[in-house]
């Protein structure tokens, strides 16, 4: 009954090409460090109503980086991650208040303006980068990622100013992830969304992201040190250009 449902919202052809996408950019993160949630945010913005993209997309990228996090466990800091918790609970408390349509814009650029800084500006001070500077990043992203749910590339840049190792970046980067979107899909929860009914789709995806982030995690491993960072960084400032672009095109309309 409920996938009969499901079919009457989106075509079989929408449903496959989610699916695929999901392993594709997941693959794509795990590999890299980040820039497939953001790619299969801006997919799925193309082949679904606005008000399901936000909230959809948070459950299976909540399948995607738990299912990296549990992989790389070992490399996860867990100081950082307890640092991070309060921050990001106080974010979507907050948020939960405020869950309306906000123009995006100015979200967008300046989001994609901290990116290119902690890509390719000095490196943050040590008191930014301590406990209190953690904790207010998770609760600025988590609270900018029920609006936007385009955070993931400035978590990855905020991360990656404090570990240089690649698998400590990605297991770290994943958890916290992990913990937005848990907090996202509550929020969501809490104000009536009908995630039940999308049940298929998303179990479906989070199945074929499962399956991109093995594979890409063993890619991963092949890749050397100097060369994972050299495309982490261009990856976030693609990423950051094509925020920058989504806002102008935003506020010319």
């Amino acid at each position: 009954m409920i996938l009969v449902s499901l079919f009457e919202q989106v075509s079989v052809h929408v449903f496959l090409l989610l699916v695929v996408v999901s392993g594709l950019t997941s693959f794509f993160t795990a590999s890299f460090g980040a820039g497939g949630g953001v790619m299969l945010l801006g997919i799925m913005a193309q082949v679904l109503p606005p008000q399901l993209i936000i909230p959809l997309h948070g459950v299976v990228q909540l399948g995607s980086n738990a299912g990296r996090a549990a992989m790389s466990w070992r490399h996860i800091d867990w100081k950082l991650i307890a640092t991070f918790l309060p921050g990001a609970l106080l974010g979507a408390f907050i948020g939960s208040f405020v869950l309306v349509s906000l123009p995006p814009a100015i979200m967008y650029l300046t989001i994609a303006l901290f990116i290119l800084y902690l890509c390719w500006g000095p490196k943050l001070p040590k008191v930014v980068l301590g406990p209190w500077g953690t904790a207010m990043a998770g609760g600025v992203t988590t609270f900018i990622t029920l609006f936007a749910g385009a955070t993931g590339p400035l978590v990855a840049a905020f991360i990656k100013q404090i570990h240089a190792d690649r698998f400590r970046t990605v297991a770290t980067f994943a958890t916290a992830m992990s913990l937005q979107h848990v907090l996202k899909i509550a929020v969501f929860e809490a104000a009536g969304f009908p995630l039940l009914a999308w049940l298929p789709l998303l179990a479906c995806m989070i199945v074929s992201g499962a399956i991109g982030t093995w594979v890409g995690l063993r890619v991963l491993k092949r890749m050397p040190e100097r060369y994972f960072h050299r495309v982490f960084n261009m990856i976030l400032t693609l990423m950051a250009f094509r925020l920058i672009w989504q806002s102008m095109t935003l506020l010319t309309v």
